[in-house]
């Protein structure tokens, strides 16, 4: 014979301050641990969509990020002249012979310095990014001391706005329009001409080559072609690929320091719903006897008291995953540990993020519960009656 459900939930209605307590405690142990998950899942998301998988991004060998790349005009005019390389609407491949440099500027709110991307791009690269549209302004002319700003730099970095003027590499740079990326890694660079960056920084060297494929299965061959050449010594990586590599350190960063607070607190959290759960079986020693002279097993009793913990930590959880869910309204920004940029990504929250907070919540209240539930189930009837 079962405890009735709902039997268990009034148990739970009859002690609200307590209950309240508890709960509160459990949903705020969720919330840490959903918004590191959202945290982590918003800096992979950002990253991983900043490329596009038709194309490829092509770096010398051994460089971990476009700044510690260098590219010479031959190796690059021969990674563009493959025959898996797609050709535009006018002709040519579409590539982007790109150089990146970081500068330092101050932020809006605080004054202080920071770094940030600076992209030159060939005049077919922004048709290599569909990701990328217009929103204020115009694109940056070739040839021109141009450039244009992604929206997460115009808001944040004082001089990016539209209109504003900035000035690195020896001359003043004129912002002439702002574009979104789609939250993606790109709305946190500024780009202008390739040529006159180059100009400007006295580099003789690109960054990194973008091709598009003119089919993405092609890419193994373009790859080991590239690789194996003995002219270059280059290598190739799917642009989806590349930029997802650059989100390891500032990720696992992130999910260390997220999972270390979320067990701390965890600890706690559980502690407190033993310590609940053990008050509860103190204070109804006589209903427990009742229950075992009414004939319900020391089973029933056991399950019954894991499914008050249970049920317990499920409030706590939900509740904590309504408050993590308001974050997604929340932008933030740090330094990319890889690239030593600042990077600009929200919180997002996921199905993986719900399921993992909910067995998170599931495990505490089964850590929680379980001790208390079997003291419970092993009062004998004459003691708990004669108690009561």
């Amino acid at each position: 014979m079962k405890i009735p459900f709902s039997y268990i939930a009034r148990n739970l209605w009859a002690r609200k301050l307590t209950t309240f307590l508890t709960a509160g405690g459990l949903a705020l142990v969720v919330f840490v641990f959903a918004t590191v998950l959202m945290l982590d899942e918003g800096l992979r998301k950002t990253l991983v969509t900043t490329g596009e998988y038709d194309n490829v991004v092509v770096i010398r060998r051994s460089s971990e990020t476009e700044v510690q790349s260098s590219i010479d005009h031959a190796q690059a005019a021969i990674a563009v002249s493959h025959p898996a390389v797609a050709f535009g609407k006018d002709g040519g491949p579409l590539m982007s012979r790109e150089t990146v440099v970081l500068i330092s500027l101050n932020k809006r709110s605080s004054d202080k310095p920071s770094n940030v991307v600076i992209r030159g791009v060939s005049p077919t690269g922004i048709e290599l990014r569909p990701q990328v549209k217009l929103i204020e302004g115009r694109m940056f002319r070739p040839g021109a001391s141009e450039i244009v700003t992604g929206s997460g730099i115009a808001k944040r970095f004082i001089g990016a706005g539209i209109g504003e003027r900035i000035r690195f590499g020896q001359r003043e740079w004129t912002v002439v329009g702002v574009f979104d990326a789609g939250n993606s890694g790109f709305d946190s660079e500024m780009w202008g001409d390739a040529d006159q960056l180059m100009q400007a920084f006295r580099r003789t060297a690109f960054s990194s080559v973008v091709v598009r494929l003119n089919n993405p299965d092609r890419f193994d061959v373009y790859k080991k072609d590239i690789e194996a050449d003995p002219r270059l010594t280059l290598e190739a990586k799917r642009e989806q690929t590349f930029y997802s590599d650059q989100s390891k350190q500032l990720s696992n960063f992130i999910s260390i320091l997220g999972m270390t607070l979320s067990i701390i607190f965890s600890i706690g959290a559980m502690i407190g719903a033993m310590i609940t759960m053990y008050a509860s079986v103190a204070n109804r020693v006589a209903e427990i006897g009742t229950l075992r002279a009414l004939g319900f097993k020391r089973r029933s009793i056991l399950v019954a008291f894991l499914t008050e913990s249970l049920l317990l930590s499920m409030i706590g959880g939900i509740a904590g995953l309504l408050c993590a869910s308001l974050m997604q309204f929340v932008s933030f920004s740090t330094t990319n540990f890889q690239s030593f940029s600042e990077l600009a990504f929200g919180f997002t929250l996921s199905v993986p993020v719900v399921i993992k907070a909910l067995i998170f919540a599931f495990v505490m209240g089964v850590v929680g519960g379980f001790l208390p539930a079997v003291r419970a189930a092993r009062m004998r009837i004459v003691d708990s009656l004669r108690a009561g």
